[in-house]
């Protein structure tokens, strides 16, 4: 591999709320829906030499190890308007540990600025109307889930625009990185 490749790194919503998720994304007409796995994003995409990739998995086994598993509540919806078209659900329960792990994962090799302040989320509707994006905004209110947390993942964004997970890193065991390659 030479050249940059595009990476980034989330919190997976697990089954069976991450297809769900997907499924209402994809019925509100986001383009995108079918192409990034639900989640919580840690580090946004990101480009990094295709040869740096050994390094920033030891960079993220060290970030993973220093964490500890919690619990993720999403409860209703949210949204960036009018900043930026997105509708999302909020997260009420484990937000300060997301920002943790982002502020962690974010840090050294991957250290970057972001456009906006870090605010941990699950995207549901992104540039679309402003019709769907009330409807998502309405039909989300009263959404709930509550789930584990113990890890996040490498992705990467292929060339067919789809992005896949490379690796999972499971909080306080650096060792134990899975490679889902």
């Amino acid at each position: 591999m030479t050249g940059p490749i595009t990476i980034g790194v989330s919190i997976a919503v697990p089954e069976p709320y991450g297809q769900a998720i997907q499924d209402a994304r994809a019925g509100y007409g986001d383009p995108l829906a079918r192409s990034i796995p639900t989640h919580v994003t840690l580090l946004p995409p990101t480009e990094v030499p295709a040869g740096s990739l050994p390094e920033v998995e030891r960079h993220l086994a060290a970030a993973a190890a220093g964490q500890r598993p919690f619990r993720l509540l999403l409860h209703g919806s949210g949204t960036f308007r009018p900043v930026s078209p997105v509708v999302f659900l909020r997260v009420e329960a484990g937000a300060r540990e997301c920002r943790l792990a982002e502020a962690a994962v974010r840090s050294g090799l991957l250290a970057r600025e972001l456009n906006f302040p870090y605010h941990p989320h699950v995207t549901v509707a992104h540039a679309v109307g402003e019709e769907a994006l009330d409807r998502a905004y309405a039909e989300l209110k009263g959404y709930h889930a509550d789930f584990g947390v113990s890890g996040f993942s490498l992705y990467r964004f292929g060339a067919d625009e789809v992005w896949r997970p490379l690796r999972a890193f499971p909080f306080g065991r650096a060792e134990r990185a899975r490679d889902t390659r």
